[in-house]
């Protein structure tokens, strides 16, 4: 049960998390030297607390003046007063955690390092040291008292807990709630913990180790007449300020640190057991929605009706076909710079002006491939496949606008294309054939090389970015981001059309490749992924929800040390882990490290789905976990408890809410 951690290192951690051990004390000279003695072994920050013992309690606290912080008074006042005292002393002094541990010599000091763990995973959490009682010689009075005292526990906050009479504990001090009213006695430790759950404390159970001498040997202080009556009458008021004060400070603290709604919605975040690469949000459908209503009515109340009149009662002719290719262009110019979060750019640097006809090659990301590059130019035509090609509710408007289903063969397709390259037209095809699932370019096949040479025309790559990320390969609705289609420098016929099919396959993808790769780095920025990310962490729970949107909330800050990165990167305690996994995304070659303390954090990070290879999720606790990294190395540190740690870093302050 208690855990083996070097003692240099216990200290270390206890004092970065500014923790230390108070001990109340009263007559318990027979075990007192040995208690502090051992604790000494594991923390030099230790108040110790006097209740006016009668006993060579004095004598054996004068023998380590040196070595503690002493709280003194010359006539008892019992355990809860001692208490107060003691946290006073320690708020005092700058700290910001407290173990209680009793000097009766039932509790062992080794078993501080498991409540060091639980303070560092579980920051601002009441700690509750859970004693095995099954296999002690324990009187039938102190069971008694103990399970008295968890089931009014249970009736006062609506929580259980198996041990509320324990004395070894770990108090958040910023946390303590009811100490001016808190009671002298016994009774003190089980206010304190109705208080914690009633004002929204987190409160956790560890399993320690009890020792209990023969009943012969024990010293108690405990009066059963007196004490129960006591206790009872706390119990009593107790009861009506649970009904009163307790319930609604607990709901309105549950309600203020979304304590509800903490289970992920299913149905947003999973296809059967499996998890969604990108949640569903109401925001997805309702682009996604507005965007297809957009596309039916325009496709079948304009363009169909338009198709129908003009090619099916008039007589088709290469003008009325030619006013078609104008009017597509038009919708897919207006449609694309207004896709819902999604605006697509095209970049013309060559200033191409398509009026020679080309073979225009391009990567293939997504079903709005088509729409982006019909609206660069009007004198387009695509080869299309079969899907496309018989959809009945655009595929009239594609047989007329005169594109090309694959499947028909090159002794078809080839005799239509020069005849609409006579005519001005430009061919379109996709030489990967189908989309890649993370929008990297796939082997070109040969054909389209083919149909360069036979059609003796010049080449005209173009590289598209974004639209894959838009509307990916397995998802049907929209998601948020820029898409680009970028035209680069035209390669006439010479060289190039003197390779094999498969050398020029080879030569045209490593062109649009190396380009798609520097409009990665040029245009996937932190704030590119920003709406990415957030859909990952979206209906996961109000509380994870709620802390993603904050965390991604201060890329403003950090973007520009984000995006300018050169070198691996170093996030201290980064809550849910949202800023990291941006930064990761952002900058795909540079490894990114992210230290995890509180452990639920740590749980939701590393449960994020389809995380990078390059983001690295640590779960650090102690103080040399940390140890590995480089001094110069950047840091953004969202603990102030951490800074100084790091001050030697150089590091960048965070402030994100734990």
């Amino acid at each position: 049960m208690t855990e083996e951690i070097d003692k240099t290192n216990l200290a270390a951690t206890m004092k970065s998390h500014r923790i230390c051990i108070v001990v109340p004390t009263y007559n318990n000279a027979g075990t007192l030297s040995r208690i502090v003695s051992e604790i000494l072994n594991y923390s030099s920050d230790i108040i110790v607390v006097n209740d006016g013992s009668t006993d060579s309690t004095k004598d054996i606290l004068d023998s380590f003046s040196s070595l503690i912080h002493l709280v003194s008074y010359d006539k008892n006042q019992g355990k809860g007063i001692a208490l107060k005292l003691g946290f006073k002393k320690a708020i005092e002094l700058g700290y910001e955690y407290a173990i209680t541990i009793d000097s009766d010599g039932q509790h062992y000091p080794s078993d501080i390092p498991l409540f060091v763990r639980a303070i560092v995973e579980n920051p601002g959490a009441l700690i509750i040291g859970q004693r095995d009682l099954s296999n002690v010689d324990i009187n039938g009075k102190s069971a008694f008292a103990n399970k008295f005292s968890n089931f009014w526990f249970a009736v006062q906050t609506g929580r259980k807990l198996t041990d509320t009479q324990t004395g070894y504990r770990a108090y958040p001090l910023n946390s303590l709630y009811g100490l001016s009213i808190l009671t002298s006695r016994y009774e003190a430790e089980l206010e304190l913990l109705v208080f914690s759950a009633w004002n929204g404390v987190k409160i956790i159970s560890i399993p320690i180790n009890v020792y209990y001498p023969p009943q012969s040997e024990r010293v108690s202080h405990f009066k059963p007449a007196l004490d129960f009556t006591r206790i009872s009458i706390l119990n009593t008021i107790l009861c009506f300020g649970a009904l009163f004060y307790g319930v609604p400070s607990m709901l309105y603290h549950r309600i203020k640190a979304k304590r509800i709604f903490t289970n992920e919605l299913k149905t947003f975040t999973r296809i059967g057991q499996e998890k969604r690469l990108v949640n569903l949000t109401i925001g997805r459908i309702g682009r996604s929605l507005y965007a297809l209503s957009h596309f039916l009515f325009w496709s079948m109340f304009v363009f169909k009706p338009y198709v129908f009149f003009n090619f099916k009662i008039l007589k088709a002719n290469d003008s009325s076909r030619l006013k078609l290719h104008r009017k597509l262009q038009w919708m897919s110019s207006f449609f694309s710079r207004n896709f819902p979060g999604g605006k697509a750019t095209i970049e013309n640097p060559n200033q191409e002006d398509f009026s020679t006809p080309a073979l225009i090659i391009c990567n293939h990301q997504s079903h709005l491939d088509l729409p982006i590059i019909m609206a660069a130019h009007h004198k387009l035509i695509f080869l299309t496949n079969d899907w496309v090609w018989n959809n009945k509710f655009f595929g009239e408007i594609v047989r007329q606008a005169e594109y090309l289903p694959v499947s028909a063969g090159m002794d078809v397709i080839i005799p239509h294309l020069k005849n609409l390259k006579n005519r001005g037209y430009s061919i379109v095809v996709f030489p990967e054939g189908t989309r890649s699932d993370d929008c990297r370019v796939n082997r070109f096949h040969q054909g389209a090389f083919l149909l360069a040479r036979e059609l003796e025309i010049d080449i005209l790559p173009m590289v598209l970015h974004g639209a894959g990320h838009y509307l990916a390969k397995h998802d049907r609705l929209f998601r948020k981001n820029p898409q680009t289609l970028r035209i680069l420098s035209r390669i006439h016929l010479g060289r190039e059309d003197e390779m094999p099919f498969r050398k020029q396959a080879s030569y045209f993808r490593k062109i649009i490749s190396t380009e798609y790769s520097r409009m990665e780095k040029e245009l996937e920025t932190s704030g590119y992924w920003k709406s990415f990310v957030f859909y990952k962490y979206a209906y996961r729970g109000w509380a994870t929800t709620s802390r993603a949107k904050s965390e991604l909330k201060l890329l403003n800050g950090i973007a520009k040390e984000i995006n300018s990165i050169k070198e691996p990167l170093y996030f201290i305690n980064a809550g849910v882990g949202a800023l990291p996994l941006v930064c990761a995304l952002a900058n795909k070659d540079i490894d990114v490290f992210s230290f995890v303390e509180n452990i639920n954090d740590f749980e939701i990070a590393t449960e994020t789905a389809d995380k990078p290879k390059n983001l690295h999720i640590i779960h650090s606790v102690w103080s040399n976990d940390y140890d590995n990294i480089p001094t110069q190395a950047k840091l953004f540190v969202t603990s102030e408890s951490l800074m100084a740690r790091f001050k030697s870093y150089n590091p960048i302050f965070v402030n994100i809410q734990q």
